[in-house]
């Protein structure tokens, strides 16, 4: 039963992260921002709600491990899994200066665990209320890139767009287009309960069978928890690259990295003090930071994430899971 949960589950999440991208893109159309803050902000926060209930449901439980995991696992699975993956199959068109910012404040994203040093190895609560903080300065700082973007720039979006659509140029300036957005913002909200429903049905059934395999928590969140609940950032990234939509791709890991770190360990900290294992801070956090740092001159060479430098990603990964396993936790 639990195999074939697992199944459904990830039926769910195919589903929902082809209705997210096809909303989140028409609004972008609409609103005149570019694909890259859309993938930042609504795609990316809203592929990371099935961490985000993962992580208050582990914390409200007391299991802190599990929590932390889940965030740390998550950041590094989006860099060096996604991005490798969604490169292999379709190489990813890369604008590096636009994404210059992104990218450091997806490094102090990756550091964030850190924070647990200054404080006897714990997130406290007023880390974590600034944790909060420093995202909504954040999203506020990037909106207002987003609306000072060129005309230039705006029109380039707007074919990327509709051609992400597969829709021509009459059908997405119609009025009747212009006049439903309201159809485009409940395709995101369909899309993303399908996603948080699909990655809860996995994650329950995969936790299920790890328990029965006598694995620790920390893996637990770090691996199965993690893996699960980036399902939706995988098949979204994915279906965006393959919709001729990169700036999404991008823009759904890194802000959901952004997300998973200032967002979900801010809130949990606020709800109960986040116990950082030692393994973490000398690790598994290192892990991300260093996966992070490796995509820098991956994205800035020849403009694109190449089939090879995908498939380094995914070769890092793999050693990152087989000392994680060597470890044993």
């Amino acid at each position: 039963m639990d195999v074939l949960l697992i199944v459904f589950g990830l039926v769910l999440v195919t589903l929902g992260a082809e209705l997210l991208v096809r909303g989140a893109s028409a609004l972008a159309l609409a609103a005149g921002v570019s694909p890259l803050f859309i993938g930042l902000t609504i795609v990316g926060f809203g592929t990371s709600s099935p961490e985000l209930s993962a992580s208050l449901t582990a914390s409200a439980q007391g299991a802190t491990d599990v929590a932390v995991g889940n965030v740390v696992g998550s950041n590094l699975f989006n860099i060096a899994v996604i991005l490798g993956l969604t490169a292999l199959l379709k190489p990813i068109r890369v604008h590096f200066p636009m994404l210059r910012r992104e990218v450091l404040v997806a490094l102090g994203a990756a550091a964030v665990p850190w924070l647990a040093l200054l404080s006897d190895g714990v997130v406290s609560r007023a880390a974590g209320a600034a944790l909060l903080l420093f995202l909504i300065g954040h999203l506020a700082w990037s909106y207002r890139a987003a609306r000072r973007a060129s005309a230039r720039e705006r029109a380039l979006a707007a074919v990327e767009l509709r051609d992400t659509l597969d829709l021509g140029t009459s059908a997405s300036s119609s009025p009747t287009r212009r006049a439903r957005p309201w159809l485009d913002a409940l395709l995101v909200l369909v899309g993303l309960l399908l996603l948080v429903q699909g990655s809860r049905t996995f994650v329950t059934s995969a936790i299920s069978l790890a328990h029965r395999a006598g694995i620790s928590e920390l893996v637990i969140g770090l691996t199965i928890v993690s893996v699960g609940t980036s399902l939706p950032e995988l098949v979204t990234s994915v279906v965006a690259a393959f919709r001729g939509s990169p700036d999404i791709a991008l823009g759904n890991v890194l802000g959901s990295n952004v997300f998973n770190s200032f967002g979900i360990l801010g809130t949990c900290a606020v709800v109960r003090p986040q116990a950082v294992p030692h393994a973490v801070l000398v690790f598994d956090t290192p892990a991300v930071l260093l996966a992070t740092l490796l995509v820098i001159p991956i994205m800035r060479s020849g403009g694109v994430i190449s089939r090879v430098e995908g498939g380094v990603l995914l070769a890092a990964y793999g050693g990152y899971l087989a000392l994680l396993l060597t470890r044993g936790g």
